[in-house]
């Protein structure tokens, strides 16, 4: 059983009104025995209609009750008087109507000459019933839309702000990418840049890679053509060798190893030739020459 469904139905209004029979009170009752949120519910619908019939309860005046009293006892007295004068009714006449006569219905009791017109009849109570039913069904249906009308207002505004975010972030991203393909480009098609092409050795004869150094402004990059992958915890690191003293010019970014994108190095005042070796994670001081695996002259 849908517990909420059970609740919006109106079910529990009809059965704080006595409008349902006694299988359906039974029935309700059950259900909120067996279902707290519904007993708590059903005496607050209780409550409500409780308030309600206080907030219009209509108070009589301090005088009606002496007021219908003592009208009841005048109509009393005079109905006594008219059958005392009333002739006594002889055998005969018995005999020939067994009808009896009919007796006058004493006149509403009157005060100071003026007659008091009856109030007007309320609603049956009822109908009373249903439109109080009716009443509180559309407090909860508006209330109840209002409340998801502005849920789906706040939801709609989060995902436009989520939406709004993403969009910015995807064209930060976009607008990098493509700056960073300009200078790749750029570099590319420097004549200021001297291309080094690096060759695997015995240990990776398949590696290819290259570097492209500007003697003037010291700038290196390189760009992986294959390189196998490193070992776990393991990354490449571009060696400068000067004169035969290895310079270390950087380590290369998973990125770059998997030969993605060219990647700039450390400047490099002189350089003869290049060359990588694979090292711990961030770098190593001096190169492992056991680990070289591709290498070049410029």
């Amino acid at each position: 059983m849908n517990i909420q469904e059970y609740i919006e139905s109106g079910i529990l209004e009809e059965y704080a009104l006595g409008v349902l029979s006694e299988m359906e009170r039974s029935e309700v009752e059950r259900v909120a025995e067996e279902h707290p949120e519904v007993a708590r519910e059903l005496l607050q619908v209780q409550h409500s209609l409780d308030a309600y019939a206080e907030a219009h309860a209509v108070t009589p005046p301090d005088d009606m009750r002496e007021r219908v009293l003592r009208g009841w006892q005048e109509a009393i007295r005079n109905s006594g008087e008219q059958q005392s004068q009333v002739p006594p009714v002889t055998a005969p006449q018995m005999v020939a109507s067994s009808a009896p006569e009919p007796v006058a219905v004493p006149a509403p009791p009157q005060e100071n000459g003026v007659v008091r017109q009856l109030p007007t009849a309320e609603p049956a109570p009822s109908r009373l019933k249903w439109l109080i039913a009716a009443s509180v069904a559309l407090l909860v249906l508006s209330g109840l839309g209002n409340y998801l009308l502005y849920s789906r207002l706040q939801e709609t505004e989060a995902n436009l702000e989520v939406a709004q975010t993403e969009q910015s972030r995807y064209a930060a991203t976009q607008q990098a990418a493509l700056k960073e393909r300009d200078q790749e480009l750029a570099v590319l098609r420097s004549a200021d840049f001297r291309s080094v092409e690096l060759k695997g050795t015995p240990k990776a004869p398949e590696a290819l890679a290259r570097v492209y150094y500007n003697p003037t402004t010291k700038a290196v990059y390189v760009d992986v053509r294959n390189l196998p992958a490193p070992p776990s915890g393991k990354q490449y690191q571009l060696w400068a060798l000067d004169n035969g003293k290895p310079v270390d010019a950087g380590v290369l970014a998973t990125a770059t190893a998997a030969g993605d994108s060219i990647q700039q190095m450390k400047d490099i005042a002189s350089a003869q030739a290049f060359a990588m070796t694979v090292e711990d994670v961030g770098g190593v001081a001096s190169p492992t020459l056991s680990t070289m695996t591709v290498i070049g002259n410029l």
